[in-house]
């Protein structure tokens, strides 16, 4: 609770805008890139984004909870394979629920040969709801030519979500936190620890006020696959030869001390 305290008092100092304004950013052209970084590092990023970025509020809540199903086939595990190799086009499938408001979807993601991704989803009653009624296999037939008979659970995971908006409103950041995997298939539960997965999506090329940010902090772009790694530390049966190294990585990221003091920073940016 003490962390998260510390994380609500940088985030309180950022104003604030919701839902409803949210829903008029649309990034048409949008490029994504994500970065791995820690608890300690986050909290000085935060004190550099004042004055450049809004907060998302949540019926009042800065701080999200989401809870995520992946699905694949139970003997080959193609998507994770598919995505281990670099091969596109490539899709996955989840179900996602917003914890806070109960809101549940099915999503289908899909990236291209080109790189571009795109994501489609139907609302659903509950996870519970495709597990044992086949909620959305209409959906699941028409966007991934799949029914519900091809996959299983997989893995689940669980973290909660900083977004935060420029003030320019060209380009949004979502900060992943907090984040546990549960595996269906091998009953191993496995925690992040401090790991923090930022993805920036902006429009187009546009100036960014966050990249020099992330330069001055050291954080480097770094891709993280939710289910990959999931899996990756969930699951011994699987060949993860490309990921062993990503693995590395990510927790060669997490455990590297912070570059600047949170208290300087502080100082640097009331002056």
């Amino acid at each position: 609770m003490t962390a998260l305290k510390s994380l609500y008092d940088l985030l309180e100092v950022l104003p604030p805008i919701t839902l409803d304004e949210m829903k008029s950013i649309r990034l048409m052209k949008r490029t994504d890139t994500k970065f791995v970084t820690n608890r300690a590092t986050l909290e000085q990023m935060l004190v550099c984004c004042r004055g450049h970025y809004y907060a998302q509020r949540v019926e009042g809540e800065v701080l999200s909870e989401y809870a995520t199903t992946y699905f694949d086939d139970a003997v080959r595990h193609r998507m994770f394979a598919i995505h281990q190799a670099g091969h596109r086009p490539r899709t996955k499938v989840r179900v996602r629920t917003y914890v806070g408001s109960d809101i549940t979807f099915l999503e289908v993601k899909r990236k291209d040969n080109h790189g571009k991704t795109t994501k489609r989803r139907v609302r659903v009653p509950s996870l519970k709801a495709v597990l044992e009624e086949r909620a959305g296999e209409d959906f699941l037939r028409e966007t991934a030519g799949m029914t519900w008979d091809d996959l299983v659970p997989t893995v689940g995971n669980r973290f909660r979500r900083i977004t935060l908006v420029n003030t320019e409103k060209t380009e949004r950041l979502t900060i992943d936190l907090g984040l546990e995997f549960h595996n269906y298939e091998t009953g191993t539960d496995e925690s992040m620890g401090d790991a923090v997965i930022i993805e920036l999506k902006r429009d187009g090329r546009v100036p960014s006020p966050i990249l020099p940010i992330l330069r001055r902090l050291r954080i480097k772009p770094q891709g993280f696959s939710k289910y990959c790694i999931g899996s990756v530390v969930t699951n011994g049966n699987l060949r993860v030869n490309n990921f062993k190294l990503k693995l590395r990585m990510v927790r060669k990221t997490v455990a590297k001390p912070p570059v600047a003091h949170l208290q300087d920073l502080q100082d640097e940016v009331a002056r």
